[in-house]
C-alpha cells in the first residue's frame, strides 16, 4: 500500500520518471494491475482534480500531473489487456463545428482519462452527426460537448436533438460546457448536464455513468 501512496503522491507533485520507476516496482512486486491503477494512478489524479477544483493548483500542475500518469499507465497497459480490465465507461469528447477552441475540452479529456474513463476526442470543428455516430458505433454513454463561441451554441442543441431523434437518450448521456454554456441553456436545449468547469464535468460524468 506504501508503494501505491508513493505512485500518487508522485503523479501529484508530477513526476513523471518517479512515476514510471515505482510503477515498474510495483509490477515486479505482482501487484495486481487493479490495485495499481485505482489505488495509484487514478487516485493521484483524483486528489489533483480536487486541487483543481479548489484553485490550490493550476493548469500547468495539471498537465504535468497527467503527464506523469501516462508514464505509469504506458507500462500498465498491457497488463490492464491481459487482465480484460474494463474503463469505467466510454465519452466522446469534442468542441462543435465551426468552433476551433479546444483549451477546456482538451483538459476535460486528461482528467476523465485520470478518472479511468475510455476517452474518444473527436477534436474540434466537429458536426453534430459525427458525436452521435461515433457515441454509437463505439458504445459511449457519454457525448461532451464544449462551445466557446456565442454563435457554435445552437450546435449542441442539434446534438441533443440527433440524440433523441435516433431513440438514444437512454443509452447516451449529452454533458455540455465552454465559457459561454450555462445550466440555463441545458435546460433550453434539453441537455443532461452542464459541466461548469474541467473538475466539475469529470464529476458529472462520474454520477452519469452510475447512474445510467
Amino acid at each position: 500500500m506504501e508503494l501505491l501512496n508513493r505512485i500518487a503522491e508522485n503523479i501529484e507533485l508530477g513526476e513523471d520518471e518517479e512515476v514510471l520507476s515505482l510503477t515498474r516496482q510495483a509490477i515486479e512486486e505482482k501487484m495486481s494491475a487493479r490495485d495499481i491503477l485505482d489505488k495509484g494512478l487514478i487516485a493521484g489524479m483524483n486528489t489533483v482534480g480536487e486541487k483543481f477544483k479548489l484553485h490550490e493548483i493550476f493548469l500547468p500542475d495539471v498537465l504535468l500531473a497527467a503527464k506523469a500518469m501516462h508514464a505509469g499507465l504506458d507500462i500498465l497497459k498491457p497488463l490492464m489487456i491481459k487482465g480484460n480490465i474494463p474503463p469505467r465507461g466510454k465519452v466522446v469528447l469534442g468542441t462543435v463545428q465551426g468552433d476551433l477552441h479546444d483549451i477546456g475540452k482538451n483538459l476535460v479529456g486528461i482528467m476523465l482519462k485520470g478518472a479511468g474513463f475510455k476517452v474518444i476526442d473527436l477534436g474540434n470543428d466537429v458536426p453534430p452527426e459525427k458525436f452521435v455516430n461515433t457515441a454509437r458505433n463505439e458504445g459511449a454513454s457519454i457525448i461532451g460537448i464544449s462551445a466557446l463561441l456565442t454563435t457554435t451554441m445552437p450546435v449542441m442543441k442539434t446534438v441533443v436533438a440527433l440524440v433523441k431523434e435516433q431513440g438514444l437518450s437512454d443509452t447516451i448521456k449529452t454533458v455540455i460546457g465552454g465559457a459561454p454554456v450555462s445550466e440555463e441553456f441545458r435546460q433550453e436545449i434539453g441537455a443532461d448536464a452542464y459541466g461548469y468547469d474541467g473538475a466539475s464535468a469529470v464529476d458529472i460524468v462520474k454520477t452519469l455513468v452510475e447512474t445510467n
